[in-house]
């Protein structure tokens, strides 16, 4: 196996992780994540309950829970999806290893992988057991985005897209992509904690939150408290006005900020680019940040529409890889340039990194 055909199925792989976090999201937005009371079947069978008997069997296994099987197909088809991604990492895996010497594969980010998917595996059965606690949710989400980005940085590794030499001018930007990178983290993860604890819809105006007020009444110390009782549905929210407004006021401060350090380095990358790679990669970068920000005011002023919130979600995860993509076509090796001096014709050049 080549390292090309190792990549191509590494993207493949990557793109059917896309699916299983926008699913994710969809399943959660539509109030499904509890579609099925236990794990890892839905009460009981390897399927939702589809037949008047089944559903009478159901509610009498589980009088706790309403039985619905519309939330149920939702949450089973995630479920589905997430278990074919498991698989098709070990796959990977697999590969890697046996085909390390020959074509040079990397095996330690395969192998993370591998232990990755087994950690979601238990946050997924944790999210149904704990009742959708906010602090599993957003960690599952956290997983999903990690487990997205490994699989796309293995593909840029492998398969040497977007490699190009890196002049002087840009290379200095690299720490800045780093830091680009831990900051939209940290953003993905307060979205997620937005959303788990319905705090999206807490301010219906932009850009002031509600009655006109820029800072209405907040109680940080509920809003962030991470671990709280357990034994407690967080199926549509336990936190107080003040506490949802605390966290969603926070990540419109995270947006913003994230908005214009993404927004000024893109511009950095765009003004310094040598070859029309590094151009592509600042360029798509301005793109998908301008369109989360668009579906993020969107989703304020529509309360929150279904198709438009997951887009939302799914936009974080393209930011995700466009900030991939540059931090590690910053990390190609440096070219011989000076201002007086263009570049040679732009040559691939396969990334050692």
């Amino acid at each position: 196996m080549t390292r090309t055909t190792f990549a191509i199925l590494t993207a493949c792989v990557a793109l059917l992780a896309l699916t299983v976090v926008v699913v994710g999201a969809y399943v959660r937005l539509s109030d499904a994540g509890l579609g099925c009371p236990d794990w890892p079947g839905c009460y009981g069978r390897a399927g939702a309950p589809a037949t008047a008997e089944a559903m009478a069997q159901a509610k009498a296994d589980y009088p706790h829970r309403p039985v619905e099987p519309a939330k149920a197909r939702k949450e089973m088809l995630h479920r589905y999806l997430a278990g074919a991604l498991g698989l098709a990492i070990v796959l990977l895996a697999i590969l890697a290893w046996r085909y390390r010497r020959r074509s040079g594969l990397p095996v330690g980010l395969p192998t993370l992988l591998v232990a990755l998917v087994i950690f979601q595996a238990l946050l997924g059965m944790w999210t149904v057991t704990l009742l959708v606690k906010p602090a599993i949710v957003t960690a599952h989400l956290a997983g999903g985005m990690a487990t997205l980005a490994i699989l796309w940085w293995l593909v840029l590794r492998t398969g040497g897209l977007c490699s190009a030499p890196l002049s002087l001018p840009l290379e200095r930007l690299r720490p800045w992509a780093w830091g680009g990178l831990v900051l939209l983290c940290a953003q993905i993860l307060l979205g997620g904690w937005t959303s788990t604890n319905y705090a999206a819809v807490a301010c219906t105006e932009f850009p002031t939150c509600y009655g006109g007020l820029w800072w209405p009444p907040t109680d940080f110390a509920a809003g962030f408290t991470i671990w709280p009782t357990l034994g407690v549905s967080y199926e549509h929210g336990v936190l107080d006005s003040a506490a949802r407004t605390a966290i969603h006021l926070t990540h419109r401060i995270g947006a913003l900020v994230v908005f214009l350090y993404l927004g000024t380095l893109a511009v950095l990358v765009l003004r310094r680019a040598r070859n029309h790679r590094h151009f592509q990669v600042g360029f798509v970068l301005v793109g998908v940040l301008l369109l989360q920000v668009g579906l993020g005011i969107a989703n304020v002023l529509g309360h929150l529409p279904l198709p438009i919130a997951v887009a939302h979600n799914g936009g974080a995860a393209l930011l995700l890889l466009a900030v991939v993509t540059l931090t590690h076509a910053l990390s190609e090796p440096k070219a011989a340039w000076s201002p007086e001096t263009e570049p040679a014709a732009e040559s691939p050049m396969r990334s050692p990194s």
